[in-house]
């Protein structure tokens, strides 16, 4: 490679430049000068149908970041926003497990919610929105979860507009939650928020004493959430996993991320037939733990036959009201002492853990890239949802084509 005085000059000078700090100012001008002066928004005007929208990008303030959008991922709650505005939020930017780069940040933006260094680049995922919560904290486990905050993606409209992931940019205020990501690729930051739903359940279900290494656990439900929750239980080394779902492609995936054996409910009449094929592909055990992750009452209602005597169950299917289940207490509960968690959301330090865990996850060779199936850009959003509706395939994601 030819290199004459001039360039060498002019690496030398970058050099430093460098050393004395002034590298990130020069990539702060170089990247405020190329930001636009709008940014599209998917926004959500009626039921079931987008619109993309043109708004200004509004004046970044002295604790705020502007973010370069570079994807962010479908999630069932989106989907029932989309069908059926059960926020009752419309018109809303939809998106709230998204991920880009910071082009512009406030002169008092210095570090993430974790204490790491943020500058012009970084790659960042959100949290949530705080109100000044003080039982909300990064490193108390014995804090409470995360879901009476805000969160971008679920905001109502304002005069900023750029609430949410499903855009080209969004405006994270002060007061929000950040995390400098750099050192992960973009499909993985995509998946860190509902991996982050996980981690939170498997650390309440520690919470029980039940949920060891040599633990047999079935995990009911193999959508998204139930095939990354096979996968957290992996990263721990835990083995004697069985899934139970009724779509034999994500019974197979199951496998990869896995679980040891499978048992496909299409294939079995009535409960007590179900509870046998699982305690058969535990060689003739029930479940020490299960994980319900469907969202459905009456697979809630079917579970405690899954489970034995003196064993423990997380539920954390139920992001929205999904109806009454009905069990029976003296049989499902309390003759077999069975010990029930719930879990919703995480906490922040479940969502610092999850980036630890999407590393391991790869170390180990678990394909969670391959969880997202789908990708569409912006102006494919309506085809986005409709696609999750429809459950063509495992994770939607939206990536931004112009990045």
């Amino acid at each position: 490679m030819d290199i004459n005085e001039k360039d060498i000059a002019q690496l030398v000078q970058a050099v430093i430049d460098e050393m004395n700090g002034k590298s990130s100012k020069a990539s702060a001008t170089s990247a405020s000068k190329n930001i636009p002066k709008t940014a599209r928004v998917a926004m959500l005007t009626s039921l079931e149908h987008f619109d993309i929208k043109e708004y200004p990008i509004p004046e970044v303030g002295d604790d705020d970041i502007l973010v370069k959008v570079e994807g962010c991922g479908v999630c069932g709650t989106d989907a029932h926003e989309f069908k059926r505005d059960s926020f009752s939020l419309i018109p809303v930017a939809l998106g709230h497990e998204g991920t880009g780069e910071i082009v512009k940040m406030g002169k008092n933006v210095k570090k993430d919610s974790a204490g790491k260094p943020l500058n012009i680049g970084d790659k960042v995922v959100t949290c949530m929105i705080f109100k000044d919560n003080p039982d909300i904290t990064m490193f108390d486990l014995n804090k409470q979860n995360v879901g009476g905050a805000d969160v971008y993606g679920l905001l109502p409209d304002d005069d900023y507009h750029l609430n949410g992931w499903f855009s080209d940019y969004i405006l994270i205020r002060g007061g929000s939650t950040v995390f400098n990501v750099s050192d992960l690729d973009l499909d993985s930051r995509i998946l860190i928020e509902p991996c982050a739903v996980l981690v939170h359940a498997v650390e309440r279900a520690k919470t029980t004493d039940i949920l060891r290494f040599n633990s047999r656990v079935v995990v009911q439900g193999c959508g998204p959430i139930g095939l990354i929750c096979i996968a957290v239980l992996r990263t721990m080394g835990i083995e004697n996993i069985v899934a139970v779902d009724g779509n034999e492609q994500r019974l197979e995936f199951a496998k990869k991320m896995g679980a040891g054996a499978t048992v496909n409910f299409m294939q079995y009449k009535g409960i007590e037939a179900l509870s046998e094929a699982v305690k058969n592909a535990f060689g003739g055990y029930y479940a020490d733990f299960a994980f319900q992750c469907t969202g459905s009452p009456v697979a809630h209602s079917n579970i405690y036959k899954f489970i034995r005597n003196g064993g423990g169950l997380c539920e954390l299917g139920f992001f929205i009201n999904g109806g009454d289940a009905t069990i029976n207490p003296h049989f499902d509960l309390c003759s077999k002492e069975i010990t029930l968690v719930g879990s919703w959301v995480y906490t922040l330090r479940d969502y610092a853990t999850t980036f630890d865990f999407l590393k391991r996850a790869q170390a180990i060779g678990l394909p969670m890239k391959d969880l997202i199936t789908h990708k569409f850009g912006l102006d494919e959003m309506n085809e986005a949802l409709e696609t999750n509706l429809a459950q063509k395939g495992l994770k939607i994601a939206y990536v931004n084509k112009d990045i």
